[in-house]
């Protein structure tokens, strides 16, 4: 379980959905992720929600119409494009593919071996977001 802050700096994307509640509840099922804590609003929607996954970190919240969320795209917005694609480092390529396949995530580039190490693959959530798995490490690449 995540309990603390890694050492130093790090990178915590963050991410905008239509159905917060769902897309927690996908990213759990499919990739693995935990739950570290999930703020809602009075109406019951996800306010700010933070998701681990070993020693990373996501945190996503509902689209909404204020000044940060009108700076962000919804793939469906952009005729399913992403200006960037989160990138998670996993120990089973392989079975982390089969979880997520049978999970129902769009894959768009099968699992492979990679010629400069590991495997990875990449695939898409409920909403379209794009997602990269791969086994490679580059904090202990040779």
């Amino acid at each position: 379980m995540f309990t603390s802050r890694p050492n130093g700096s790090t990178i915590i994307p963050g991410m905008r959905y239509r159905d917060a509640h769902a897309a927690i509840d996908f990213l759990c099922t499919a990739f693995g992720f935990t739950r570290h804590a999930v703020y809602e609003n009075e109406r019951g929607g996800v306010e700010h929600a933070q998701l681990t996954y070993g020693n990373g970190m996501i945190m996503l919240g509902e689209v909404r119409d204020d000044e940060f969320g009108k700076r962000i795209a919804q793939p469906s917005d952009i005729g399913g494009r992403e200006t960037q694609c989160a990138c998670v480092t996993v120990i089973n390529c392989k079975s982390h593919y089969q979880q997520a396949l049978a999970a129902g995530a769009t894959i768009v580039d099968d699992y492979a071996e990679k010629d400069y190490g590991g495997a990875g693959y990449s695939c898409r959530d409920p909403e379209g977001h794009l997602w990269y798995f791969g086994s490679y490490d580059p904090w202990h690449a040779s």
